[in-house]
């Protein structure tokens, strides 16, 4: 009945704040792929410099190799035939043609997992993830704790010198604990 069966791709799209464990479930995934001998490679960010270099990691400390890249050009340049799953983290930092080479790895049969913020610190959409999320088969959006509160999170607090960033800061600023924090819509600020 399958005898002819043919790789279908797919674009799996995990988001949320940050501390509600996107890394974490990216290398869930990943790591049951690898477990499975599905030729996998996974994609960093060289601008997240948080953990290690060559590795993709969670805030509890999980990790996996990892290559790092500056554009999102750079994936093919890795990717073979022979792979079959692409794991890329923190995917809201790659510029460049990102749907565009996301979606021809779809379209040649690959299954592409994302993970990454879906909202910036000013709860406006981050980079390209509006489009990457409508074109993906799977959305999976988690949740935080609030840090406040308690309640469930879904919003990135940035903090400088403990209080609230302005709204006209930078957008990107690399950080976890010390500049962040997981909040619900009721103690999320922003001087808007």
């Amino acid at each position: 009945m399958y005898s002819h069966y043919i790789d279908v791709g797919r674009l799996e799209m995990i988001c949320g704040p940050m501390f509600s464990g996107k890394s974490e479930e990216l290398i869930r995934r990943l790591k049951r792929t690898i477990l499975a001998g599905m030729p996998t490679i996974i994609f960093t960010p060289k601008i997240d410099n948080r953990y290690l270099e060559n590795h993709i990691c969670s805030h509890d400390g999980k990790q996996l190799e990892a290559v790092p890249i500056s554009h999102i050009e750079e994936v093919l340049e890795h990717v073979t035939d022979e792979t079959k799953v692409i794991g890329i983290d923190e995917v809201q930092f790659l510029d460049g043609e990102i749907v565009s080479v996301i979606m021809k790895l779809v379209n040649e049969g690959k299954r592409v997992i994302c993970a990454g913020l879906d909202k910036d610190f000013k709860a406006e959409s981050f980079g390209q993830m509006p489009e990457l999320l409508a074109l993906a088969d799977d959305v999976t959006k988690l949740t935080a704790i609030c840090m406040k509160c308690g309640r469930p999170a879904n919003f990135t607090q940035r903090l400088i010198g403990g209080q609230p960033a302005s709204y006209n800061d930078p957008l990107i600023l690399i950080g976890a604990s010390e500049s962040y924090e997981a909040r619900c819509r009721l103690c999320y600020k922003i001087d808007k």
